[in-house]
């Protein structure tokens, strides 16, 4: 697992008239940098101006799952300049804990000032946060490294023949692939999301060899079991693949095909509730057998929380389709997770490299320990995701301040601050704001986690990136209609595909997985939910668009300093971006200028040559540097 390093003297500007004091991401004053494991402690330096007076302090931490509140003595070591320095040590402890730390000066009168996150208070200030997480070993290293490809499974590829028949639920199977979702509202107001493509396992396994040239390491498939709508989210049984999706053999004879390429598969586990429509629930009698909704004594029935039988009961987001389980429930434990034949345990076995885990908010702390500890039972390598949406290591859900990433629950979470961040980047934000961000990240996150992040620029929840970008505003308020028919013009689109293209070459060069969502390498458009879900062009493919990601793709698998290497930021001033990967005596770097000027970047180069890999272009390396000029919205990525 790489280090990441950020250059002394390249903070943000908010934070340099605090840098003389303390600054908890330079080793100077904090050492190590990040997060710690458990039995671990950092060393703590701190520089208060001489002028202040004070004659000791000490550091005062708060841990927020075992409560205590502790301090620790900071002891006067000298001076350097003008600045008394008082050194000291921050235990991790024993156990993972997030633990809120501050500084606490006094002087010989009694009097104290107090130092935190927010500079100098006279009264307990913000606080730093400290992520104390237990070193387990079983976080796999082949995530993370190479390239994911998200597949909306309906919508990829459709291998003849199409099941039409033998399924749960009313379905509608278009009559053309390019033909548009439907999104109008049905005769009762409802959208049902019963319009299918016919989409399945076999079409995917036809077009594996197209994943291999956008060099594919993991296949992330959204939900694949039997359902009644088109996304699947509404599971009605665990133990079948969808028939309009194939069989259980065609998922095994998927994995195998894509493991001989390289590839693995993960899937969707969707376990915070099931639909109505569900065996395990069956609201309308579809199934034979007893569901919770039809007898009180259906084995299923202590699944879910009914406030009037049969009636009224928890669901989803108040979503009527989507019945809320009881996770904890000890029948729902064991199917889905304890048992020797439950549903984790069996897919695994199929052929899965492991789950990424929908809604990990609605998932309780304990479910989330017993689920890891059976998929690492069952496959060591196995990965867990968790779909969450922002900085997942202090994440409060629910009233709960979450523990995802303390080392017993996930390997890392689909990274929306990542997308955030770089959009509002390339949307006119500063390179400043970026750089902070993320290193606000990676210093809470432990590096397993941070090098494990699924990172993407869409997804199924999110609008198509070409349209946002190509667009520059989201039209989510505007009415269906407007959102069904609207299609960048040819100067939208060529806006949008040249700063995707630069979102592209930023997403492979950082840490984390650059995650594809079908299409968007291809220049799908579309707003949210179903126009983001549109049908895969085949044939109507943006080629210099598919062969950037290409590219990138190759440049990802062939350099290990893309893959695992550290991590610093050479350049973040205004509209100029340029970070670094470092692994041995390999270096990467990725610039982008994101501006309507053009930029000039000099960097210290140790090698004798320079080329820009994306264009083939050599350039000239002269006392130990290299000068790079960038033109309005131009990127290179440079490599020796």
């Amino acid at each position: 697992m790489g280090r990441i390093r950020t250059p002394v003297g390249t903070r943000e500007p908010e934070r340099s008239n605090m840098q003389s004091v303390f600054d908890s991401r330079d080793p100077r004053y904090k050492d190590p940098f990040g997060a710690l494991p458990t039995g671990k402690s950092a060393d703590l330096t701190l520089r208060p101006p001489r002028s202040m007076g004070f004659s000791g302090g000490a550091a005062v931490a708060r841990s927020e799952f075992s409560g205590g509140v502790m301090e620790y003595p900071l002891v006067w070591t000298g001076m350097e300049g003008t600045c008394d320095v008082f050194s000291g040590k921050l235990p991790a402890g024993k156990t993972p804990d997030l633990i809120w730390y501050c500084f606490r000066f006094f002087r010989s009168d009694g009097s104290i000032r107090y130092f935190g996150a927010g500079g100098w208070r006279k009264k307990a200030p913000e606080e730093f946060q400290l992520t104390v997480y237990e070193e387990t070993g079983t976080s796999p290293d082949w995530f993370g490294q190479g390239v994911t490809y998200q597949i909306f499974p309906d919508r990829f590829f459709a291998a003849l023949p199409v099941v039409t028949s033998g399924f749960v639920g009313k379905r509608r199977l278009h009559g053309g692939w390019e033909e548009e979702p439907d999104y109008l509202p049905d005769e009762n107001g409802e959208i049902r999301n019963d319009d299918f493509f016919g989409g399945n396992l076999r079409g995917i396994l036809r077009k594996l060899d197209y994943l291999k040239t956008l060099s594919v390491e993991t296949i992330y498939l959204n939900p694949v079991f039997e359902a009644a709508s088109n996304h699947r989210y509404d599971t009605a049984d665990y133990t079948r693949i969808d028939p309009m999706l194939g069989t259980e053999e065609d998922f095994r004879i998927l994995c195998r095909e894509a493991g001989q390429r390289g590839m693995r598969v993960i899937l969707d586990g969707v376990f915070s509730h099931t639909g109505s429509r569900s065996v395990y629930f069956n609201a309308g009698g579809g199934y034979p057998s007893l569901g919770a909704s039809d007898s009180m004594d259906s084995p299923y029935y202590g699944w879910y929380r009914f406030e009037s039988w049969p009636e009224k009961y928890s669901s989803w987001w108040g979503i009527k389709t989507l019945p809320q389980v009881n996770e904890m429930a000890p029948s729902y434990l064991d199917y889905i997770l304890t048992g020797n034949n439950s549903i984790l345990r069996r897919w695994l076995r199929a052929g899965a490299a492991g789950w990424r885990l929908d809604v990990a908010d609605e998932l309780p702390d304990a479910f989330l320990e017993l689920l890891r500890k059976a998929a690492k039972e069952e496959k060591p390598d196995a990965v867990i995701l968790g779909e969450v949406w922002e900085d997942a290591s202090n994440k409060v859900s629910y009233g709960l301040r979450r523990r995802y990433l303390l080392g017993k629950e996930l390997d890392g979470v689909t990274d929306y601050p990542f997308r955030d961040a770089l959009l509002l980047f390339l949307g006119g934000g500063r390179a400043e704001e970026f750089r902070e961000r993320m290193e606000t990240l990676r210093e809470h996150y432990p590096p397993s986690a941070f090098y494990s992040a699924m990172n993407f620029l869409g997804n199924h929840d999110t609008p198509r990136v070409l349209t946002l970008l190509g667009a520059g505003e989201d039209l989510s308020g505007a009415p269906r209609s407007q959102r069904a028919e609207f299609r960048l013009s040819e100067a939208e689109r060529l806006r949008g595909g040249r700063m995707l293209k630069l979102a592209a070459l930023l997403m492979y060069a950082f840490p984390g997985s650059p995650t594809i969502y079908y299409g968007d390498e291809a220049g799908l458009e579309g707003f949210e939910d179903p126009f983001n879900r549109r049908p895969f062009p085949w044939g109507k493919e943006e080629k210099e668009l598919q062969s950037w990601f290409g590219k990138l793709g190759r440049l990802r698998t062939l350099r290990p300093s893309l893959r695992r290497g550290d991590l610093e930021y050479r350049a973040a001033r205004g509209p100029l971006l340029a970070i670094s990967r470092r692994l041995g005596g390999e270096e990467t770097v990725a610039a982008v200028n994101v501006g309507a000027e053009p930029a000039v970047l000099a960097l210290p180069w140790a090698k004798e040559t320079a080329e820009d890999a994306l264009s083939g272009e050599a350039l000239p390396v002269r006392d130990g540097k290299v000068s790079v000029l960038l033109s309005p919205w131009g990127g290179i990525c440079l490599t020796e």
